[in-house]
């Protein structure tokens, strides 16, 4: 059967499921079809499942990711509470995760891995909390060469470093030149104290991303970098 032929088929059975119950045949259909089912959220950003388990398990992702993003940005130093409310604030980040991620990206991100590099890797726990509900993996560094050597070692599908590192206060410059030098073009996001139109500039001047103190901000650029991504 064409993956077209599943998804109608599979659409048809949702919308009969949601109305009476049929376990037995919903059941058979995905036992019997699972690998076009998997092939088809790889390869479609528009199908809908509704019924059958995958929307619910899609919105509590969003939810999950969606209140960390939001303890991330209120735990921020530079954080200021929002005159309108925390609520406000969590609907925010939930419009952001929901417009970011789809079944697509879902798939990609459990596949992906992420370096983060920043030798106090405790301030950005709900930053990564944000990502890890959606299946990214992480693996920490502390120091330009210990991120270097995780590098050389295995696949990175996006770094995110901070700037300052003991002694180097441009460490996080440091670290991208070193990989570009070394002909190493993963997309790199600095993640640090300032967000500024001069700041992004240099630091995209230097071959990054950009640069930014807010999670969202963040999370948008990891998101997108991991679809963008082979």
């Amino acid at each position: 059967m064409t993956i077209e032929g599943i998804s109608k088929l599979i659409d048809s059975v949702a919308k009969l499921a949601s109305s009476i119950a049929w376990p037995s045949l919903t059941g058979f259909l995905l036992i019997k079809f699972w690998p076009d089912i998997i092939k088809i959220f790889e390869e479609r950003e528009d199908i809908s499942l509704k019924g059958l388990g995958f929307e619910a398990n899609l919105k509590n992702k969003a939810s999950a990711s969606a209140t960390a993003l939001a303890a991330a940005r209120a735990t921020r130093p530079s954080y200021t509470p929002r005159a309108d409310s925390a609520a406000q604030e969590n609907l925010e980040a939930s419009e952001i995760v929901t417009g970011s991620i789809t079944p697509r990206f879902l798939s990609k991100a459990k596949k992906s891995i992420v370096l983060w590099v920043d030798d106090r890797p405790n301030n950005n726990i709900y930053e990564r909390q944000a990502l890890e509900v959606l299946g990214v993996r992480f693996v920490l560094a502390k120091s330009t060469d210990e991120a270097l050597a995780l590098v050389s070692s295995q696949r990175i599908d996006v770094i995110i470093s901070d700037m300052g590192r003991p002694p180097d206060s441009r460490a996080g410059y440091t670290l991208l030149e070193e990989l570009r030098a070394k002909g190493i073009k993963t997309p790199y996001i600095i993640y640090a104290g300032s967000r500024s139109p001069e700041h992004v500039a240099e630091s995209r001047r230097h071959g990054a991303i950009g640069c930014t103190n807010d999670p969202y901000e963040l999370f948008q650029y990891v998101v997108e970098s991991l679809r963008m991504s082979v």
